[in-house]
């Protein structure tokens, strides 16, 4: 996917429809223009879905495609093995090694 962003940003959005002054607010570490950027990136490979609502002010939301989540139990097994020792050990050495 290219970005360390883009699985929280997917994990954020869940099995909901959200907008993107919440996931802003849940996600503060990443500036509005790389949200902006990466929820761009994320329509364009099809695993989320942009909804506009022609209202005044104007909202829009967010949510998966069935892409999107179809991704999410791949990126929950990719988490729970990050907190294991065996993965803290390969990022231990990977610090360690000089190239």
């Amino acid at each position: 996917m290219g970005s360390l962003q883009k699985p929280i940003i997917l994990n954020v959005i869940g099995d909901r429809a959200i907008r993107f002054g919440k996931l802003n607010q849940l996600i503060p570490a990443i500036s509005n223009k790389v949200l902006a950027n990466e929820l761009k990136e994320l329509e364009i490979f099809g695993l989320i879905r942009r909804k506009e609502y022609k209202e005044l002010p104007p909202r829009v939301e967010y949510e998966l495609t069935s892409a999107g989540i179809s991704l999410m139990p791949i990126l929950h097994e990719m988490a729970k093995w990050g907190n294991t020792n065996m993965a803290k050990q390969i990022i231990i050495k990977g610090h360690t090694i000089k190239v």
